[in-house]
């Protein structure tokens, strides 16, 4: 009984057998199908290498949630060149609260205001790609994940004295609280007042203004490769000594994780506006360079995708069997029609013109030859 019912077994499994054997007795090999076969294999290794591509191919994801993280301190990375000595201008932060935050982290260095050839074209190279980002956004994406940004070349010291040096170099990095604030860089020493503070401009003469100014860099958060700021490389000149450069930045808190690079730091936008302070003509102000920013409550993650390998092996297969399906309906649809149009003319439906003539003579001619006999 045990045997019957293996063997019935067996019997029903054959019988369910969807990929069923042909002897090969006959199977017959022709040109035609070995051509279609080679045509077949060479797409579908094509395919595949291509395939292949699109797999190791990698897109950013970006989702949006609500920052949450209110009790951290903010960075912020600075690195101006003003066209002002450095005894004469000074550099802090004074956020909503009204609290003034100490530019202990901050460095005066004098130095000329015009670049050396080095470094000129390392500034015209970040003014290029800054271009090329306020028109094709999709290019800081390959940014994010070449990770190519560089540091710029190391500002050599000049070999002339310090009496000589026009400029003021002011970099480095300070903390601060993360609520709106205002980093400004004016006339005079900063000093603490009870309303606020106040900077010692009195004793510098106004024909000495001149807040013409490059930005080398200016980011929020920890400095990362890949992430070009977008007033990194800005130079604007002053037209005239009593000159106030505003800039109302949007800081967004951002999670950036991408297969080279797994960090927090900040994104900015910003919006420019220059003016010339004129108190006769109503045009009030202290000149001066001032960056207004304030912090989004929305964070953006960014991370770095690519194609499951499930997903891939399933488009594989897909490619494969497709092209063999098709190939194989096509060689025989072809095969079909070959087989019809030479069957037809070996019946002799297709007859030429001469043969149907000299056919239709030879019917007349034969009751005449009869009448005869």
């Amino acid at each position: 009984m045990r045997r019957l019912t293996k063997k019935k077994a067996l019997t029903l499994v054959k019988e369910l057998d969807a990929f069923p054997k042909v002897p090969g007795s006959y199977v017959e090999s022709t040109a035609s199908g070995g051509t279609v076969s080679l045509i077949a294999f060479t797409f579908m290794a094509v395919l595949a290498f291509f395939e292949f591509f699109v797999y190791r191919h990698t897109w950013m994801k970006y989702e949006y949630e609500v920052d949450r993280d209110f009790s951290s301190k903010l960075r912020i990375n600075v690195d101006i060149t003003v066209a002002m000595r450095c005894q004469y201008i000074g550099a802090d932060v004074l956020d909503l609260a009204e609290t003034m935050v100490a530019s202990d982290g901050l460095q005066y260095e004098p130095v000329n205001f015009e670049l050396p050839p080095q470094q000129r074209i390392w500034h015209m190279t970040l003014l290029h790609i800054q271009e090329r980002l306020r028109v094709e956004h999709a290019l800081q994406d390959v940014i994010f994940k070449a990770a190519i940004k560089g540091a710029p070349p190391a500002q050599t010291k000049s070999e002339d004295s310090t009496a000589s040096l026009s400029a003021c170099r002011i970099h480095g990095h300070l903390y601060v609280n993360k609520v709106a604030g205002n980093f400004h860089i004016t006339v005079g020493k900063s000093i603490p007042h009870p309303r606020g503070h106040a900077h010692l401009a009195a004793l510098v003469s106004h024909d000495s203004y001149n807040f013409s100014h490059r930005i080398d860099h200016l980011s929020f958060g920890e400095p990362l490769p890949g992430i070009i700021s977008p007033l990194d490389g800005t130079e604007k000149i002053a037209a005239d000594s009593n000159h106030m450069f505003q800039y109302f930045i949007t800081i967004v808190p951002t999670k950036l994780n991408t297969y080279k690079v797994s960090a927090d730091t900040h994104q900015y936008s910003v919006t420019e506006r220059e003016r010339v302070i004129n108190h006769a003509a109503g045009s009030h102000g202290v000149s001066g360079i001032f960056m207004k920013y304030d912090i989004s409550s929305l964070m953006v993650k960014v991370t770095e995708q690519h194609m499951p390998l499930w997903q891939f092996l399933v488009r594989l297969c897909g490619i494969i069997g497709g092209i063999f399906s098709t190939t194989g309906m096509i060689h025989g649809l072809v095969g079909f029609l070959v087989d019809v149009v030479c069957c037809r003319f070996q019946m002799g439906i297709y007859k030429p013109k001469d043969d149907l003539t000299a056919q239709e003579s030879s019917e007349t001619l034969l009751p005449a030859e009869n009448y005869t006999e």
